[in-house]
């Protein structure tokens, strides 16, 4: 059994310290983040970093807070769609408040204003009907733009 080359063994041992570097700083950073909280539908896992504050105690004064989380409006319902989504925004989120890039006041991306107009169609369905078509939820220049005149039931009154 031949040795390997030192050149060799010391690429490699540098790159498994690299590699547990990572998982290392990964793990961490996750545990101290509350990582796993983002897993559920807990509306207090959104206020795990500051910028949320705001939206969160406008949601607890809002109209849809005895009927709605977090998750109810701003991710799909089905399953692997709504787990994308949490893993988009997770990955998303975590960068823009770590490198301390992310616009102030936050603001709701173009795919994701399609989710919460999804979800409004999906459950005031019997209200809305006459204004959709099939499919409506996810065309974005055919369907009324719900939060426009309705900002208010999610978060509150704007402040």
């Amino acid at each position: 059994m031949s040795k390997a080359p030192p050149r060799r063994l010391w690429i490699v041992t540098l790159l498994a310290v690299c590699i547990g570097v990572f998982a290392g700083v990964s793990a961490h950073t996750f545990v101290v983040a509350e990582g796993a909280s983002y897993m559920s539908d807990d509306p207090k896992a959104c206020v795990n970093c500051h910028v949320m504050r705001e939206q969160y105690d406008g949601w607890q004064k809002a109209s849809h807070h005895a009927h709605a989380t977090c998750n109810d409006c701003h991710t799909p319902h089905d399953f692997v769609r709504k787990y994308l989504t949490k893993l988009d925004h997770g990955w998303r989120h975590s960068k823009g408040f770590t490198l301390n890039d992310f616009h102030e006041p936050i603001r709701i991306t173009p795919k994701d204003l399609l989710d919460v107009r999804e979800n409004c169609i999906r459950c005031h369905a019997g209200t809305v009907s006459g204004i959709t078509h099939s499919g409506a939820a996810r065309d974005f220049e055919s369907t009324a733009d719900c939060v426009h005149c309705h900002a208010d039931v999610g978060h509150g009154p704007p402040r």
